[in-house]
């Protein structure tokens, strides 16, 4: 069976059209064909007129089914948005005065300032290192929240071991997975809430996220953003009272753009049909060459963060694209990196 799902993984990987040396998953992920073609469909449709939207709205159910298949939840348990923070405000409106958050203190602020503009409503913040993240749970924590996989660097957090520590206080888990999901394999129902900007790993155009809430969680929040598209029917709620809003997690949907949507769906059906795990060990696998031509010892993460003097020069010259900050360079690989494009940026990195 591994083998047929290897084999599934490299015919998958033909897909893409990509000029060699993009590291950069971890700012943007890159269409594979069927993303491009089902934008540009839209893109005909919409000049000329050609259909009714009701046909590019086909998408957003497609993307909710597959992004569920993918995360391993009910659809019906998924509401659409178009970023992680717009996805986390209603749930942290839900925080009574005086509730205390546990967030890691290097933490992306699209996870962090949702609880942050609660403060003048008595919500307490509270920051720790990552490491320290599971001891800092205690019977004061009403929620935590954290990336899955670190933006800064790729740390990988101790997931289960975070979701026990919470589970055990009787606090909430709100996770950031936009750095994790489409290629690093985890239990997204352990939470209570799995965001997801979909323009990183899962390579869908940006303006495209998920939420997976959990039951027990949309019980205590309040779709505050409700529209016509959160509606019990959504075409029979263009006009007047009564609020008649759908019963499951799609009372928290925004309108969405279709666009994004219409790539959504290809790439996310794509990325469910696959063996998430070969897709990991695939992109792990590069990281850990990229570390060990600079001799650096492997890790377990598809994003890499290292020191290296000159870097944002030495990459440029040789064509390579990878996040750099202050000298520190955050290389990423995905399905479409090659060991070709790791060895060029160590040979610019090195040489």
């Amino acid at each position: 069976m591994a083998s047929v799902r290897g084999m599934e993984l490299e015919q998958a990987r033909k897909l893409w059209q990509v000029e060699p040396g993009w590291l950069n998953t971890a700012t943007f992920g890159l269409p594979p064909d069927p993303v491009w073609t089902a934008v540009q469909q839209m893109l005909a449709e919409w000049r000329t007129g050609e259909v009714s939207f009701e046909v590019w709205d086909e998408s957003v159910g497609r993307s909710r089914a597959a992004f569920a298949r993918l995360v391993g939840v009910d659809p019906a348990d998924v509401s659409v948005g178009a970023a992680v923070s717009q996805l986390a405000a209603p749930i942290a409106a839900t925080l009574p005065r005086g509730a205390t958050v546990v967030v890691p203190e290097v933490e992306f602020t699209s996870i962090l300032f949702p609880w942050l503009v609660q403060e003048e409503r008595g919500v307490r913040v509270r920051t720790v290192p990552l490491d320290g993240l599971v001891d800092a749970i205690d019977s004061g924590t009403d929620l935590v929240a954290f990336s899955v996989v670190q933006s800064a660097d790729g740390t990988v957090a101790p997931y289960d071991e975070i979701v026990a520590a919470a589970r055990a206080h009787g606090a909430l888990v709100v996770v950031d997975a936009t750095q994790a999901c489409g290629w690093l394999p985890f239990a997204a129902d352990r939470a209570d809430a799995v965001l997801v900007g979909a323009y990183k790993w899962l390579m869908a155009p940006r303006g495209a996220a998920f939420a997976y809430l959990a039951p027990a969680l949309r019980e205590r929040m309040r779709p505050d953003a409700a529209g016509w598209y959160a509606g019990r029917d959504p075409h029979a709620s263009y006009y007047g009272m009564p609020l008649r809003l759908a019963d499951d997690a799609r009372r928290f949907d925004i309108s969405p753009s279709w666009l994004c949507y219409a790539g959504a769906a290809p790439v996310l059906e794509l990325l469910a049909d696959l063996d998430l795990a070969a897709v990991r060990d695939h992109d792990v696998a590069l990281a850990n060459r990229f570390l060990a031509g600079l001799g650096r010892p492997p890790g377990d993460s598809a994003i890499v963060s290292v020191d290296v003097p000159d870097a944002q020069a030495r990459l440029a010259r040789a064509g390579v694209r990878a996040a750099v900050r202050a000298g520190r360079v955050r290389a990423s690989f995905h399905l479409y990196t090659t060991e070709a494009d790791v060895d060029r940026a160590v040979e610019a990195l090195t040489g």
